[in-house]
């Protein structure tokens, strides 16, 4: 695969953000560029000027793990951007096809197991979903259709947790710190574009959201990626307001490049009230004769 414009753009956007003082390098005078010349990250990792600038033209098939990790001390990257640099080299030299997670699905082909769905609707007290690295919520418990019925009721169909922030207004009600939801979807999209760079349904979903998505578009430009394992997020839900919660994200060793995520809250926390009134709601909302679009959406799961 020819990503060299990604990585081309990945680590000059690298270098620009180091300053010489953090990289212990004196400013000097009539710097031109932001952040470090690239004759300076040479220095700082070992290797010659024109080898560093082979590299941020974005050649990087063939180079060694030693040299990337050298690369990556100088650029101070941390682990979720040595991770994507590795990926990137991968994809350069065309391994990348032998260690990535096989893909056996695409895009509305893929159902959970029942045991999987099983474990979902075994956790009562608290939203569990499953989500793919492009951002798909594929597989829900009770809790967690309620707690995105927004994402279900939205226009943006199907359930794609980065096409609801980007392109239905709700989303900026839904997520009260909304500039850090935003950061956080592009940053998993950058790190799967850079881990999978073959999945044509993800190549698919950055064009359009690029397209209609000034928001999407600067934040892609920026190149960041991230780890997205545990932390506090805060949510504004229509049934029962204001709730923080904590949550952590779980890799599936059965089913590679799938995430399983639960929310909780703090014990004896509003935040905690919040989640049993929302089961209450749920199971309000499922005594219903009438199926609503969202459990219907859910179902074809």
């Amino acid at each position: 695969m020819d990503n060299r414009e990604e990585v081309r753009e990945f680590l000059t956007s690298r270098r620009a953000k180091i300053t010489p003082g953090q990289a212990g390098l004196p400013a000097g005078p009539r710097r031109r560029v932001p952040g470090l010349r690239r004759s300076e990250v040479a220095a700082l990792a070992d290797v010659s000027v024109e080898y560093y600038a082979k590299l941020e033209r974005g050649n990087l098939a063939g180079v060694s793990p030693a040299v990337l990790e050298a690369v990556a001390r100088a650029l101070h990257l941390d682990d979720a951007e040595r991770a994507h640099l590795l990926h990137l080299a991968q994809a350069a030299d065309g391994s990348d096809a032998l260690t990535r997670p096989r893909r056996r699905r695409t895009k509305g082909q893929w159902t959970p197991h029942p045991s999987l769905q099983w474990t979902l609707d075994a956790i009562t007290e608290a939203p569990a979903f499953v989500r793919n690295g492009r951002m798909d919520l594929l597989a829900t418990n009770r809790l967690a259709r309620a707690f995105h019925s927004d994402l279900y009721n939205s226009s943006c169909q199907p359930p794609n947790f980065a096409r609801f922030n980007f392109l239905d207004p709700v989303s900026r009600r839904f997520y009260p710190d909304w500039d850090s939801a935003a950061d956080i979807a592009v940053a998993i999209l950058r790190t799967e574009a850079g881990r999978n760079p073959h999945d044509k349904d993800l190549h698919d979903l950055i064009g359009e959201l690029c397209t209609r998505s000034e928001e999407f578009r600067t934040r892609w430009g920026a190149h960041n990626v991230r780890l997205h394992g545990t932390g506090i997020k805060r949510f504004h839900h229509s049934a029962v307001g204001e709730l923080t919660v904590a949550y952590e994200g779980l890799e599936m060793a059965a089913e590679p490049g799938l995430t399983l995520t639960i929310y909780t809250a703090e014990p004896g926390s509003p935040s905690e009230e919040g989640l049993r009134l929302l089961a209450s709601w749920a199971a309000t909302q499922e005594s219903e004769p009438s199926p609503s679009p969202s459990t219907d959406s859910v179902s074809s799961n």
